[in-house]
């Protein structure tokens, strides 16, 4: 993705999934946008953004942030929100374990406190320890924690998977985590 793509991208990623009201979008209640508004108001606000433009950060985002409707006339972030959003995802049972990625300077407050969603609606999980790696790093010096996901779904725990196969969790305790070796 090229420099001014990827500008683009965080641009549709602020709208979408935390200020709307920044360009004084309305999404509905399950996050998605009506297409031409989305773009008619990002011009208004300086963002040159076409309709080919955006179904080029739609196909081409490597973490599959947002998804179009069937008939590409609605647009919404997949998941990561900060705002209250209904996604509608059914829960499912999960593997029996999922990785989350964070920066070792929050390891002595999440063995504390567990996982919690903070300013995001959910927990996010994946289901392989190098997405994990990757996540973190955007934090500082990464590390991967394990999830005992079986034992949490026993324990009557919700989780759902978003279009782009992200995991999530309203929180994880911290008797489901296990953390690497120091």
């Amino acid at each position: 993705m090229n420099k001014n793509l990827v500008k683009l991208s965080k641009f549709v990623s602020l709208v979408l999934r935390h200020q709307p009201e920044v360009i004084g979008l309305k999404l509905d209640e399950n996050g998605w946008a009506d297409v031409d508004r989305f773009i008619e108001l990002a011009k208004q606000n300086g963002k040159d953004i076409s309709r080919s433009v955006l179904e080029e950060i739609v196909e081409t985002n490597n973490k599959q942030r947002f998804s179009f409707n069937s008939e590409k006339s609605k647009i919404r972030a997949n998941q990561g929100h900060s705002i209250d959003i209904e996604l509608g995802l059914t829960p499912k049972q999960p593997p029996e374990q999922l990785f989350h990625g964070t920066a070792t300077k929050f390891i002595e407050s999440i063995r504390q406190q567990g996982l919690v969603a903070g300013n995001r609606q959910h927990v996010h999980m994946s289901s392989d320890e190098i997405t994990a790696t990757n996540v973190g790093q955007r934090h500082g010096k990464p590390v991967v924690l394990k999830i005992d996901t079986a034992a949490m779904y026993h324990d009557g725990f919700l989780f759902f998977c978003s279009e782009n196969l992200v995991w999530l969790t309203e929180s994880v305790p911290p008797q489901y985590l296990e953390f690497p070796s120091e």
